[in-house]
């Protein structure tokens, strides 16, 4: 088995190498790699992002946002989880064979006195508790699965990032199921790092140790994979399933009850409704709004020529910005 040494912390860049590597007809061995992502939520392939992620302290944070390939629900990454990733040839007992690959976690971890166990079909825990979430995605043959472990993650970051508010959002995406997890540095009578545990898991996994880094030309065809897919709004949030958003807000002068349908990243419809009292027609700003990117700066671009005054009394760009977006 041949082990891809990547020291990137960058998710964008690490979720394009995974999928560049399992669309590499040209190398027979197995593949495996350990790797590590500073702070971000990775949302699985067939979700809608907005309904996964809290977008206000994601934000304040500079937490980063990406989609990945396979599917299953969201997850937080940060440097104190180690992410762990399988690309073999593919055959039919392989089929949903997840023990196979969580195997070598579980044995790395008695190694250093940390009894766990496989819990229901994809993850594994301590003491009933999670602290590994796994998935796979099959191409043309090759089969990838990957799995985080956390280690010693910021456990209150990883709630607060996944702790989507309760508004009025519905959507035909797969929800996550939030599960009582742990880190396995709770678990651990002797001080062993994060390091350390990676140079385990990788001996546990790969006895003989055959392993490089990537060439220059590989290092070149993964950024132009990140760049032009997995840094894209259009992956990250276009790529999401329709969704529907309700927003409501009530000020002095009236309440604002908007209406959206997006579907590919894009607005298809909208209706505004409310008690308030305008001297234009609503439906100019419904019309303005159709076929417009659900991000902040497009929608800013299509609402900030319009004297929104004339529509929603005492009421600013930025007011219906944020109203609709948070």
């Amino acid at each position: 088995m041949l082990e891809i040494i990547n020291n990137s912390n960058d998710p964008f860049f690490n979720l394009a190498l995974e999928e560049y590597l399992l669309n590499r007809r040209d190398i027979k061995e197995d593949i495996f790699l350990l790797w590590r992502n500073r702070p971000v939520v990775v949302v699985g392939r067939n979700q809608n992002t907005v309904e996964e992620i809290n977008r206000s302290f994601i934000q304040e944070k500079g937490i980063d946002v990406v989609r990945r390939i396979s599917g299953g629900g969201a997850v937080y990454h940060d440097l104190g989880n180690l992410n762990f990733t399988f690309i073999v040839n593919d055959s039919p007992s392989l089929n949903l064979d997840f023990t196979r690959f969580t195997a070598p976690v579980i044995k790395a971890l008695d190694i250093i006195g940390v009894k766990a166990e496989n819990q229901g079909r994809n993850d594994i825990s301590i003491q009933g508790r999670k602290f590994s979430g796994n998935a796979q995605c099959r191409q043309q043959g090759r089969l990838m699965h990957h799995g985080t472990i956390l280690f010693d993650t910021d456990l209150e970051d990883m709630e607060q990032a996944l702790m989507v508010d309760s508004a009025k959002i519905s959507s035909k995406g797969v929800k996550s199921v939030r599960s009582r997890v742990t880190n396995i540095s709770k678990h651990i009578s002797s001080l062993v790092s994060i390091e350390e545990f990676q140079d385990i898991l990788s001996n546990t996994i790969n006895k003989n140790r055959e392993c490089r880094e990537l060439s220059s030309s590989e290092l070149s065809a993964v950024k132009s994979l990140r760049d032009n897919k997995f840094c894209r709004w259009e992956w990250v949030y276009g790529f999401s399933p329709p969704f529907n958003v309700r927003k409501f807000q009530r000020f002095d002068w009236g309440s604002i009850d908007f209406r959206i349908n997006v579907k590919k990243g894009l607005i298809t419809d909208c209706k505004i409704y409310g008690d308030f009292f305008a001297t234009g027609d609503i439906e100019t700003i419904e019309q303005h709004l159709i076929g417009v990117p659900y991000r902040d700066e497009d929608l800013r671009q299509a609402l900030e020529h319009i004297d929104l005054t004339s529509y929603f009394p005492e009421t600013y760009c930025d007011d219906i910005i944020k109203l609709i977006r948070e």
